[in-house]
C-alpha cells in the first residue's frame, strides 16, 4: 500500500483496515467477488476508459502512452467531477483508492494518486 497525505492507494482484494478511511473503488466494473459493503463509493469515471484498459491488457499501447492517455482523460467533465468529490473526501480524512490491478507500480490507482497530488484544487 502506498500512503501520501490524505490519500492511500490499495489493491481492493487486500484485506480493508480502519486506516483505510474513506475507500474508494475506482474501476470501471465491479471486481469479481467483491462484496459491496467493501467499498464505500464506486466512481467508475475514475477508471480507464474500457479502449483504453483493453489497449493496454492486450500490449498495444505500453505503459508512458497509458499514463499519458489515462491522465488526459481525467480532463472529462465526468472525471472531474468524481476527482472533486475525492479531495473533498481526503480533506475530511484519509481516502484509499482502490483497483483490482495486482502491479502497483501499471495501475491507474498510482497515477490517480499522484495526480491528485500534483494538481490540487484551485
Amino acid at each position: 500500500m502506498h500512503q501520501s497525505p490524505g490519500i492511500s492507494t490499495k489493491r481492493i482484494y487486500e484485506p480493508s483496515d480502519a486506516a483505510d478511511g474513506t475507500r474508494v473503488l475506482i474501476m470501471r466494473l465491479w471486481p469479481r467477488g467483491i462484496r459491496k459493503d467493501r467499498v464505500t463509493i464506486w466512481r467508475k469515471e475514475l477508471g480507464p476508459v474500457k479502449e483504453l484498459l483493453r489497449d493496454f491488457l492486450d500490449k498495444k499501447v505500453d505503459w508512458p502512452t497509458y499514463t499519458r492517455r489515462y491522465l488526459a482523460g481525467l480532463e472529462r467533465p465526468e472525471a472531474q467531477e468524481a476527482i472533486a468529490e475525492v479531495r473533498e473526501l481526503a480533506r475530511q480524512g484519509r481516502v484509499t483508492l482502490l483497483c483490482g490491478c495486482a502491479d502497483e507500480t501499471h495501475c491507474h490507482r498510482s497515477l490517480l494518486a499522484a495526480y491528485l497530488r500534483e494538481h490540487p484544487a484551485s
